[in-house]
């Protein structure tokens, strides 16, 4: 009986392989974002991602079965997210805040050479396709937020066309950041914000 007991409390809840790290997990995404900026997602290795977050090859083949799945939750948990801002009361003031954290992700020197990679491997395959897509309704969903407050505030009209005003929300500045490599200062980014308003407000008056 007491041999028993002994043995009970010695028992141990399964580590290692059974029970998969989260602290490994988010390594691994590290690792795997790390070696996407230097070499691009077609020259991936995963045993260099395996190295970068010390851990053997093993440990990403017992959470993901392809490189594509290993993309897709990599992106999932740690890709591009920006936050919906609280409600400033206008359209600009709305506008304004959420190019400031649009700013601040595209600012991530990994996140600024990985998102031409993925829009490159989205026109070679499908899988990345799908994942380039998730990426942008994930931000484009977000984005919605700020139209349905104008639209409720009467600052534009519920005719909209939304896909036109979500394409101009985000554009000019990635296209600024992402493609010529420059980010803007605070009244740039004020001045923009002026611009994509009236841009919004003149699209809008041509669905009246």
């Amino acid at each position: 009986m007491e041999r028993n007991r002994s043995v009970q409390k010695t028992r141990r809840t399964p580590s290692g392989a059974a029970v998969p790290s989260v602290a490994l997990t988010e390594a691994l995404y590290r690792a795997f974002f790390q070696e996407w900026a230097e070499r691009g997602f077609a020259a991936i290795s995963l045993e260099r991602v395996a190295a970068r977050a010390g851990a053997g090859k093993a440990a990403i083949y017992r959470r993901f079965s392809s490189h594509h799945d290993f993309a897709a939750a990599a992106v999932s948990a740690l890709g591009v997210q920006i936050a919906i801002p609280e409600d400033r009361g206008s359209l600009r003031a709305d506008v304004l805040v959420f190019l400031t954290g649009l700013r601040a992700v595209l600012r991530h020197p990994l996140i600024r050479r990985i998102l031409p990679d993925l829009h490159a491997e989205a026109a070679r395959s499908p899988q990345m396709r799908d994942l380039n897509d998730r990426v942008a309704r994930s931000r484009r969903d977000r984005a919605q937020v700020l139209l349905d407050r104008a639209i409720a505030r009467g600052e534009l009209p519920a005719g909209l066309d939304r896909d036109l005003a979500l394409d101009l929300l985000p554009a000019p500045l990635y296209w600024r950041m992402v493609v010529l490599g420059i980010t803007p200062t605070r009244a740039q980014l004020a001045a923009e914000a002026d611009a994509i308003v009236a841009a919004l407000t003149a699209a809008g008056r041509a669905q009246d």
